[in-house]
């Protein structure tokens, strides 16, 4: 069975918020007080109305009337969470920017320190489902960077908001549904069941249909808890699904072609870029979200962590004419004037961007924020 967990989250439309009333805040958890105005719960008569109207059809699917009132105690709308859905953008990273930020030497270094901790449970997990340990730890990074990002804002809140008041209704009022029911099985708490706006939870990220169906308790305690700072649970639930999507215990995922007498179908996903032979268990990677970028950041992160080097191959300069290497030495430069654009990665985000145009302003040029040839003869 093939289940993509993460497609409830894409797509780009339009939502007003005019409709929800005058907003009350309410009592917030502990581990709320940290998120945005825009991200904390709020009480509105017409969300309180749908409240009173679902509660019927929870019950009526097997959700005790303790458990319902104890998760919606201190529920409420959630604005951010509908602003956010309906502005979706897509950003169009190429492979080499996917890549680069996928496998910078942050992630590495912090990948690295989680397989020394947590190795043991890693093999034991994969002797257990057949799923590599790095493959494994890579989602993990990808996902919440080793569990440094496992989101804090309330799930019965933010599945409940997206079915009252989202593009699709149906879809996240299965979510609520799903999210009552890790309650009602004792798993956590709803202090505690926290993710990411769109309800996305734990070290791995799992939806609550797919944490209902895949999500396992690993270290035999009785919960299956994904969103303690004990990831095993997590990192179990997540060779679990790969398992029950169909991964082929000793087969790669894949590896750049040319490298390897490896067999499968070649893929270039950036035209003019590294070329890749992948195998059936790169599609069992897409499962977990159907994106090639996604699947092959996975892939190498996981080689890298494995003590692989970077690609042998080489990316086309971007459309300004640069290369990475350009780039990285353009990053350096900005940072070497005291601005602050984050990681140098080679990747040029909104702070590049900011910063291009800080110097370019100072330097009396024209102000485009656009990394640039000029922009880089300018710096030396």
């Amino acid at each position: 069975m093939s289940i993509d967990r993460r497609h409830f989250i894409s797509g780009i439309g339009v939502l007003g918020l005019a409709a929800c009333g005058v907003s009350v805040p309410t009592a917030q958890p502990v581990r709320a007080q940290s998120l945005p105005d825009d991200l904390r719960p709020i009480r509105t008569d017409a969300f309180s109305a749908w409240v009173r109207a679902f509660r019927p059809r929870a019950l009526g699917n097997g959700i005790s009337g303790s458990t319902f009132d104890a998760a919606f105690a201190d529920a409420g709308y959630i604005p951010g969470v509908v602003a956010r859905d309906g502005n979706q953008i897509q950003t169009r990273r190429t492979l080499e920017e996917y890549l680069s930020i996928a496998t910078s030497d942050e992630r590495l270094e912090k990948g690295r320190a989680a397989i020394a901790r947590y190795g043991n449970t890693l093999n034991a997990i994969e002797r257990r489902y057949g799923v590599p340990a790095l493959i494994v730890a890579a989602i993990w990074g990808m996902e919440s960077t080793f569990g440094e990002k496992r989101g804090l804002i309330p799930v019965v809140s933010s599945t409940a908001t997206l079915a009252f008041d989202g593009r699709r209704g149906a879809f996240y009022e299965s979510q609520l549904i799903a999210a009552l029911k890790i309650l009602e099985r004792g798993d956590t708490t709803p202090a505690q069941l926290t993710g990411s706006w769109a309800g996305a939870m734990g070290h791995t990220q799992f939806i609550p249909t797919s944490y209902q169906s895949f999500a396992v308790d690993f270290n035999d305690d009785g919960r299956r808890d994904i969103w303690s700072d004990d990831p095993a649970d997590a990192l179990a639930s997540t060779a679990s699904y790969l398992s029950r999507n169909g991964w082929r215990s000793g087969v790669p995922w894949g590896a750049e072609a040319g490298t390897s007498n490896l067999s499968g179908n070649t893929i270039q996903p950036q035209a003019g870029g590294v070329r890749f032979t992948v195998t059936r268990n790169f599609n069992v990677l897409k499962t977990y979200n159907n994106s090639d970028l996604y699947a092959l950041g996975v892939g190498h992160l996981s080689d890298r962590l494995g003590g692989a080097g970077p690609l042998q191959g080489s990316f086309p300069p971007d459309a300004n004419g640069l290369t990475a290497a350009d780039r990285i030495a353009l990053q350096t430069r900005l940072t070497a004037r005291g601005y602050d654009i984050g990681t140098i990665d080679g990747v040029i985000g909104a702070r590049t961007e900011a910063a291009i145009s800080d110097f370019q302003q100072r330097q009396g040029l024209t102000v485009t924020g656009q990394a640039t040839r000029d922009v880089l003869n300018a710096l030396r």
